[in-house]
């Protein structure tokens, strides 16, 4: 029997979880995507605000909300992925 500790790790970032979510629901609220994703309010701000400050991702106001838009062709970021886009990954995971 195994007395291996359970740890917390996941194997996509808390960036491509925000990212997905707001594919799947352009319209979602930060407090909500905060709770999907399992990280705080102001985690999920800081980065919607990196997502959109490397082209990720647009908001536009609607009201008092914010509407989402995912640019899905731009590539994954990483040397090992970069010869995928976005929509690869949401596509994978969306299914």
């Amino acid at each position: 029997m195994s007395t291996r500790k359970t740890t917390s790790w996941t194997f996509l970032t808390n960036h491509a979880h925000v990212l997905m979510c707001l594919a799947k629901n352009p319209s979602e609220r930060i407090r909500d995507l905060a709770v999907e994703v399992g990280i705080t309010e102001r985690a999920v701000q800081r980065i919607i605000v990196e997502l959109e400050d490397d082209g990720y991702l647009e908001h536009i106001r609607d009201g008092r909300r914010n509407v989402y838009e995912v640019f899905s062709r731009k590539p994954l970021r990483h040397d090992i992925e970069k010869h995928r886009q976005v929509h690869d990954l949401i596509k994978l995971i969306n299914k």
